[in-house]
């Protein structure tokens, strides 16, 4: 996933790289709004994250601007600044999202990837294997066989297969749940992967990181 990471202050993206790498995305820094603004006309980025302080061409500016020339891909606005009026100008301008400086970095990989799945809507009907997802019907089936799921592990199964192929952290699990239920979710796990028996698909724990659906081994 290419992502635009648009901070002027330089310790802070460089620590914000490191983490984006770790979390598989390919990152681009731009230092000041003249270059973010040049570079998000020009390049296809998945998403952006855009500081609103930076020197040159200010985010507002840079935000109205891109938006301004017809690109939509998600943009993500970090700021110092938390007065409802700073919030409400962004969010106006055409932000997706908004986060306030100092933030931890988990939170910040969750909203990016919330962002990615409402840009990217996963077809209503989706054949993984011998998996169907009808996600009309919340429904899920094997070689047409139907597969009982609890909301939880519905939600669970729907987010892994819209990120197959690519690691799901406990952050984005704990928001697609709307809660941080860490404590259960390696029961939710072991009985997904056990009503997965049959599919051709496996969940793998990728330790630190998280939890990626791939194909099983034959």
């Amino acid at each position: 996933m290419n992502l635009l990471l648009a901070e002027d202050d330089a310790l802070l993206a460089d620590a914000l790289q490191q983490q984006l790498l770790s979390a598989s995305f390919k990152v681009e820094w731009a230092e000041n709004g003249a270059v973010a603004e040049y570079l998000l006309k020009k390049q296809d980025f998945d998403i952006a994250i855009l500081d609103l302080g930076l020197p040159m061409v200010d985010g507002l500016t840079v935000l109205k601007r891109v938006r301004g020339a017809g690109r939509t891909l998600p943009i993500l606005v970090l700021t110092a600044l938390d007065a409802l009026e700073h919030r409400v100008a962004g969010l106006q301008a055409g932000a997706d999202d908004y986060l306030v400086k100092p933030f931890d970095f988990p939170e910040l990989e969750a909203r990016l990837h919330a962002l990615l799945r409402r840009s990217r809507p996963a077809s209503l009907t989706q054949q993984l294997r011998q998996l169907t997802l009808d996600r009309a019907a919340h429904r899920a089936s094997i070689a047409g066989q139907p597969v009982e799921l609890s909301p939880r592990e519905w939600t669970l199964l729907d987010l892994l297969v819209s990120e197959r192929d690519r690691v799901v952290t406990k952050a984005q699990i704990a928001d697609a749940w709307g809660s941080d239920d860490g404590a259960s979710l390696e029961v939710y796990i072991h009985r997904l992967r056990r009503k997965l028996d049959g599919s051709g698909l496996a969940v793998r724990t990728v330790r630190g990181l998280g939890y990626l659906l791939e194909a099983a081994a034959s």
